[in-house]
């Protein structure tokens, strides 16, 4: 299993898409993964939306911070909570390309 674990803060308006190009990347493939959602104390509404993710879509996973701590200790926490062997680390706002993760 792939583990893809996403630092969120304050990036609701870059969630979705990062979210549905993700999914688009495995589409057609037989790996097995899951998306974890770590926010990290977002005030914009992020926290919403990535619970609103979790709940329609088994393969998310949502972990939420009651502050901002930094994206070393979202990223640690995500990695705490991933069930994969592969573990690939992806910025929320979409400086990484999802596409690359299969290969």
């Amino acid at each position: 299993m792939i583990s893809i674990i996403v630092p969120i803060y304050n990036e609701v308006g870059a969630i979705r898409d990062l979210y549905d190009e993700t999914r688009q990347a495995f589409v057609g493939r037989d790996d097995a993964y899951e998306i974890i959602f770590v926010n990290d104390g977002s005030s914009d509404g992020s926290a919403d939306l990535l619970d609103e993710l979790a709940v329609s879509d088994p393969l998310v996973k949502v972990v939420h911070f009651r502050r901002n701590f930094g994206q070393t200790a979202a990223l640690m926490a995500g990695f705490r909570h991933a069930s994969g062997e592969v573990l690939v680390p992806m910025d929320g706002d979409g400086q990484n390309d999802p596409a690359d993760i299969p290969r």
